[in-house]
């Protein structure tokens, strides 16, 4: 199960409008190997669920699609947005990275 925070989902209700004008789409969040660290994270719209293994997860309102590739490195995960003097962006706080690069995108774990 992974949680967003009241400020993440109004950011994602804004993007989505901007994006997905009619509001059929859903945000789909994956775990890669790529980064400092070996594993970042990729946030996208998509129109529908993709693959029938998808897991789906909805926080008011928000539709959250995750593969089930990535479900076990993102398990718990909680989904932030702030912002500061250098703009805003999302925060990802994982209770399965060991490690976790400076920019808060890329981590290492040990599953």
């Amino acid at each position: 199960m992974i949680q967003l925070s009241p400020t993440a989902i109004d950011e994602v209700k804004r993007l989505q409008k901007k994006h997905a004008p009619t509001g059929d789409s859903w945000l789909r969040i994956e775990v890669n190997a790529s980064g400092c660290k070996g594993l970042a994270y990729q946030m996208q719209f998509v129109p529908s669920i993709q693959q029938p293994t998808d897991q789906v997860f909805v926080c008011e309102a928000v539709q959250v699609v995750i593969n089930s590739a990535s479900l076990d490195y993102i398990s718990g995960l909680t989904l932030d947005y702030t912002e500061d003097l250098m703009g805003g962006g999302f925060r990802f706080y994982n209770p399965n990275a060991v490690e976790t690069c400076s920019c808060g995108h890329s981590f290492a774990t040990v599953v």
